[in-house]
């Protein structure tokens, strides 16, 4: 074997240990320093988990219907997978409320996230003055103050943007403000956008930023709000069509609302990002893209075209979810595309959270939380246990099928099966930590089907390379030429198993999509095995005296595979005569 060979090969298993070593180092160290457990995340079948219903909140005579509550729980269903592949159940109950099952035991940012399950909506700001902060513990990491970013078409937080430390979400406010001055007066000012008013208190309310909403019974209930009281906001109606009092997430500031001007079903998609700059540079401003639609984007045109040219606070436009207020920007110029950007002093990782936040916040009906209890599994230890033991069963045939057809070359195929299970384990396991990834007993399935999966590549791999001695190549020669036509046979195989399994994945429910997830995976991991273990294994073997020189018990005995060779006699003729057991010299190398 050419010396230049053996170095590639075992370059590529070297690739492939530093992988399998870098996972583990990764999962010690967050065991050692982070949340990460050293075992799968088990599903809702198989340790149990949190159940709670939700009930409709209805006010002012409203009234739900089944279209809504289908619509409400597939938005819910989008939240609560939102951080991971959590294997989550939500369904209906009855024609009202709404059942969230979730395995193990929730996070507290989970928790809020399915609470906060009212209808999204934007209203513009009337008045804002200091709150009084909750006195809650804040995370490391958590931006409190900031500056204010201007660029055109944006709409641009206030400064001082802060995150709530009690959400799970860690929506992002303006801090403290001063208190709005109302005006008394209607003046007309002037500008390249035409003429702005100012909008007028004691008269009829002509828009919804309207200083005539703010009316002595509004002032009174605005000035003795405290919304670091416990209940606080206990008693509030949310209704669209009058103005509010409220407070931001985290307390820091309270408002005075007006009327829904676009309401949270508008928004078409909501991401988070940093801000280019004209010249194309990503800069490391981080920035919220909405995108609004249909009705919502000419009435969020409309309104930004009015309130950028009113004074402060008028020109803010306050996002509120569960009543309470979650962003509260100001606009730096006019948004008649629908097409808005939020910029503030918050991090990337907030910036995502609050995006979730604005993306699946857009429920018909808006719920509350009415019970929450502990389930026990489904299915349990047991049928995990019993579940483990026929995927055992099936790697010990696969074992000894592998050793009785291809004798010792099968211990390649052994090997290669335990690495595929060492990183099958180690992804699970990572991903439950990072992506909130729980294995239920269809993943547990998924994976028992793949132990059939990768062995099929190593059978079709091996097959090929003894079609090709069998045709009288020698071994090195065949070991390659197998491996060029076994190569694209593997690689169709496993493509068409992942095209599968994921729209499986896409288009199946819960209890189905663990099963593609694992699919998917394990073959991936198939073709990683393949690639950086098999084939240079068999390339490094085929070059000892035990396999290169076709030993009987090799799996690659010229004899026994019934391989001719050819031999020149004259005039265009061949004599095929049945191969002899090549020899190999002191070093190995086959002659």
């Amino acid at each position: 074997m050419a010396s230049g060979t053996v170095r590639t090969e075992r370059r590529t298993l070297a690739t492939l240990l530093v992988i399998v070593l870098g996972l583990v180092g990764w999962l010690l160290a967050g065991h050692q320093w982070g949340s990460a457990q050293l075992s799968p995340r088990l599903g809702l079948d198989l340790k149990g988990g949190t159940q709670m219903i939700l009930t409709p909140k209805l006010v002012g005579g409203q009234t739900v219907n089944s279209n809504q509550v289908s619509q409400a729980r597939d938005i819910i269903v989008e939240r609560v997978n939102a951080n991971g592949v959590s294997g989550a159940q939500v369904t209906t109950e009855g024609t009202d409320n709404i059942v969230v099952s979730i395995p193990g035991t929730p996070t507290q940012e989970t928790l809020d996230a399915i609470q906060k399950s009212s209808q999204m909506q934007f209203r513009g700001v009337l008045k804002a003055a200091s709150g009084t902060p909750l006195v809650l513990p804040t995370p490391t990491g958590t931006a409190t103050s900031g500056s204010t970013g201007t660029a055109s078409g944006t709409a641009t937080s206030a400064p001082g943007a802060t995150s709530s430390p009690s959400s799970g979400a860690k929506s992002v406010v303006p801090g403290s403000l001063r208190a709005a001055t109302t005006p008394v007066a209607t003046t007309s000012t002037t500008t390249a956008n035409g003429t702005a008013t100012t909008p007028t208190s004691g008269a009829t309310p002509t828009d919804p930023n309207s200083a005539a909403w703010i009316t002595p019974a509004l002032t009174t209930q605005f000035t003795d709000l405290n919304c670091g009281a416990r209940g606080a906001l206990a008693n509030l109606v949310d209704d669209p069509k009058k103005p509010l009092v409220t407070c931001s997430t985290d307390g820091a500031e309270k408002y005075i609302l007006g009327p829904v001007i676009v309401g949270g079903a508008s928004i078409t998609d909501a991401s988070a990002g940093y801000v280019t700059n004209q010249s194309g540079t990503q800069t490391t401003q981080v920035a919220i893209n909405l995108t609004f639609g249909g009705a919502g984007a000419k009435a969020y045109g409309a309104a930004s075209e009015r309130m950028v040219l009113l004074p402060d606070p008028f020109n803010r436009m306050a996002a509120t979810l569960d009543g309470k207020v979650i962003v509260a920007p100001r606009f730096d110029s006019a948004i008649p595309d629908g097409r808005a950007q939020i910029t503030g002093s918050f991090t990337i990782e907030q910036a995502r959270l609050l995006a979730q936040e604005l993306k699946f916040g857009a429920l018909p009906i808006s719920f509350t939380l009415q019970t929450q209890n502990t389930i026990a599994p489904t299915l349990g230890s047991d049928q995990l246990r019993l579940g483990l033991l026929a995927g055992l069963i099936g790697l010990l045939l696969v074992v000894v099928y592998s050793l009785f057809q291809y004798r010792a070359l099968g211990l390649v195929t052994v090997t290669s099966l335990i690495l595929a299970g060492l990183l099958t384990y180690l992804s699970v396991t990572l991903l439950g930590w990072g992506y909130n990834y729980r294995l239920d007993m269809a993943g547990v399935t998924g994976i028992i089907v793949a132990i059939g999966v990768t062995a099929d590549s190593f059978i079709v791999y091996f097959e090929r390379v003894r079609d090709e001695v069998r045709e009288g190549r020698a071994l090195r020669s065949a070991v390659e030429s197998g491996w060029a036509r076994a190569r694209r046979t593997i690689l169709a195989a496993d493509t068409v198993n992942f095209l599968a399994a994921a729209v499986l994945y896409t288009l199946a429910s819960a209890d189905v999509r663990g099963f593609a997830f694992t699919l998917g995976l394990t073959t991936i991991l198939d073709l990683v095995i393949v690639f950086l273990f098999t084939h240079p294994t068999v390339a490094l073997l085929s070059g000892t005296r035990f396999f290169g020189g076709g030993h009987r018990w090799s799996g690659l005995d010229p004899e026994r595979l019934g391989a001719k060779a050819f031999r020149y006699v004259g005039r265009g003729r061949v004599d095929m005569a049945p191969a002899r057991r090549p020899v190999a010299d002191n070093e190995g190398a086959v002659l």
